[in-house]
C-alpha cells in the first residue's frame, strides 16, 4: 500500500493514497474526498518550498506539512534541533540596584530561568537566562549598585 506521512496540526499522520482524492474548483478552492466523505476546502496560505499549507476545511483551519526524504535526513543529522546559546556572562543592561539574586554558584541554568532582579528608575526588571550554562561566579550581592556593562554573573 502507498502511504504518505503528513504533519497535521503538529501530529504525524500516515494517509493511504487510495483513501483520498481532491477535485479542484480553481487555484484556491477544492473538494476533498476522504474514506467516502466529501469536505469543502480552501487554501489560506501556501509555502511550497517548505512543503507547508494552511487549509480551511469545513470552517476549520489546519496547518499541514508533508514529510519528505530531506526531512528524515535533517532529523537524523540532528539539524532540526533549535540552536541554544551557551551563556558566558551576564552584563548589567543598565545602571541600577540589585534587588534579588535568584541563582547560586554551581547551579545549572536553562533558557528563561530567572537570574536576578535589577531596580532601575524605580522599576524592577527581572533578568532571565538567554541560553544554557552553569553559574561559575557571582560578582555582586543583593543591594549592590551596578553600572551599565558591569559583569554581574559569570558562567562555565
Amino acid at each position: 500500500m502507498n502511504f504518505q506521512t503528513w504533519t497535521i496540526d503538529g501530529v504525524d499522520t500516515e494517509i493511504k493514497s487510495s483513501d483520498t482524492s481532491i477535485k479542484w474548483e480553481d487555484d484556491t478552492f477544492f473538494t476533498l474526498k476522504y474514506k467516502g466523505e466529501s469536505f469543502n476546502g480552501e487554501i489560506i496560505e501556501e509555502d511550497t518550498e517548505n512543503n507547508f499549507l494552511k487549509l480551511k476545511i469545513n470552517h476549520r483551519v489546519f496547518n499541514i506539512r508533508k514529510k519528505g526524504k530531506l526531512d528524515a535526513l535533517i532529523s537524523e543529522m540532528g539539524l532540526d534541533k533549535p540552536k541554544v546559546k551557551k551563556l558566558k556572562e551576564l552584563v548589567a543592561p543598565m545602571p541600577g540596584r540589585i534587588v534579588n539574586i535568584e541563582v547560586k554558584i554551581g547551579q545549572q541554568l536553562n533558557v528563561g530561568d530567572n537570574l536576578l532582579s535589577l531596580e532601575a528608575m524605580k522599576m524592577e526588571n527581572v533578568l532571565k537566562a538567554e541560553g544554557t550554562g552553569k553559574v561559575k561566579s557571582i560578582n555582586y550581592s543583593n543591594n549592590d549598585v551596578v553600572e551599565k556593562g558591569a559583569i554581574i554573573i559569570e558562567f562555565e
